[in-house]
């Protein structure tokens, strides 16, 4: 065990208190047994500042391995929002056993950021916020906020609350200091309040607070209550990963794969959408078997197939994401997905056309045939069209029915332009075989 080799422990510690970010990674390379057994060695606050940058299936992971003694040296370290993010990843009846392990006030804290929804501002709100009472003198409120000046959390926003903690207002810094220091607060806060619901979607808190341009915004109940606070980089934080977990599940992975996964759990997340992809490819070549005769007979249809295949993938790609960043930013309402479906058909045609255009013309003097030049052109107008149709209809599809739009769509929109593409260009060779030959 670590624990007998005393130089090898210190080292690591070193290593760990120099850079806990990259200590982390590395530590998720490791056997979760061997992980566990270094977090053990480790003291109780290095090991939790190591849990802030581990991602948190694998964290989830850990804790359920770890015994109830570092698991709780652990956890009651943590910042609830980080333990609330790593519980949810843990099933419901490990996550109440361990819970019972927490001191009250940690658990009470991790319980109540779990009732929100995982997307949700209050899923990742903090409660470390500077908060006074209206009545309060200006005089007493300098007082306490200079008292709270080398704190390990700074005050940014001072909120002001009623007597039954709704929220009411917020100070402006310059109107404070410059105020009577016998009046009260009530007289100097700024009245219009912008906040957040603790159920608002956190993509649209996030576009909310940076329109406004604050630092942090506070959270409140259906019933106005100030509950906690949401930092701007946070939310920011949150959206970018969301974001790049939404990029690698359009393409097969695993969105909660990193660079420094195991190499078993990339194959766990990846294999099954390569099998899809694979299934997905057979489908494809069935359809150009449908026309093994014609190409048997017209050789050179071979070589424009690709051609075919790739420009509406590349075209369906181009819908595609566009229509993921409108879903993601929230700019697209369910009254406006007709219009954004023609709009993409219509871009998907007209691309089509300029594009079929320009290949008729190569393949016309790069084979010497006109017809060959139409038929390639036509079957690219097609083939574009439904690529942009696709594009648009595949994510807006998902979400309707419940799925994240992001899982694979790369997948499906290849299968469908692939299959539409080899049918338009074969079957319209079929048609001019006698003008081809």
């Amino acid at each position: 065990m670590i624990e007998t080799y005393m130089p090898v422990l210190k080292l690591v510690n070193k290593f760990f208190e120099y850079d806990p970010e990259v200590a982390a990674h590395i530590l998720e390379t490791m056997d979760e047994e061997e992980a566990v057994e270094i977090l053990k060695a480790l003291p109780p606050s290095l090991s939790a500042q190591i849990f802030r940058y581990l991602e948190v299936h694998y964290a989830a992971k850990l804790l359920k391995e770890a015994p109830p003694d570092t698991f709780k040296e652990i956890v009651s370290r943590l910042e609830p929002q980080n333990g609330a993010a790593i519980f949810r990843n843990i099933p419901d009846d490990i996550r109440k056993k361990l819970l019972e392990h927490l001191p009250e006030k940690t658990r009470r804290q991790i319980r109540e950021l779990l009732i929100y929804p995982r997307d949700s501002v209050g899923s990742i709100m903090s409660t470390n916020f500077l908060a006074l009472h209206a009545d309060i003198k200006v005089k007493d409120a300098i007082e306490k906020i200079r008292s709270m000046a080398h704190t390990k959390s700074p005050v940014s926003y001072v909120y002001i609350i009623d007597s039954d903690n709704h929220l009411v207002g917020v100070l402006n810094m310059r109107d404070l200091l410059l105020a009577d220091e016998n009046a009260t607060l009530e007289s100097v806060m700024i009245k219009d309040v912008f906040s957040l619901n603790a159920f608002t979607d956190r993509e649209e808190a996030a576009n909310e607070v940076a329109r406004r341009r604050f630092f942090a915004a506070p959270v409140v109940d259906n019933e106005n209550h100030l509950l906690g606070i949401v930092k701007a980089d946070q939310l920011i934080n949150q959206i970018q990963a969301e974001a790049t977990e939404d990029i690698q599940k359009m393409f097969g992975a695993g969105g909660d794969e990193r660079i420094s996964s195991p190499i078993s759990f990339s194959l766990k997340k990846r294999l099954p959408w390569l099998h899809i992809n694979l299934a997905t490819a057979f489908l494809a070549a069935s359809v150009v078997n449908l026309f093994e005769d014609i190409i048997a007979k017209i050789t050179v249809l071979a070589v424009f197939l690709p051609i075919v295949a790739g420009q509406g993938g590349n075209a369906g790609s181009q819908s595609l994401a566009v229509v993921m960043r409108g879903l993601i930013m929230r700019e697209i309402s369910t009254k406006e997905i007709k219009r954004l479906v023609f709009r993409e058909t219509k871009i998907g045609v007209l691309n089509g056309v300029v594009t079929g255009t320009v290949t008729t013309l190569i393949s016309w003097l790069w084979k010497g045939n006109a017809i060959l030049g139409v038929v390639i052109g036509l079957a690219m107008v097609v083939n574009l069209a439904i690529a942009g149709l696709a594009g648009a209809l595949i994510p807006v599809s998902m979400k309707a029915i419940g799925l994240d739009p992001a899982q694979s769509s790369s997948i499906i929109l290849t299968t469908i332009t692939d299959v539409v593409g080899f049918f338009a260009f074969l079957g319209l060779a079929v048609m001019f075989q006698g003008l081809l030959v």
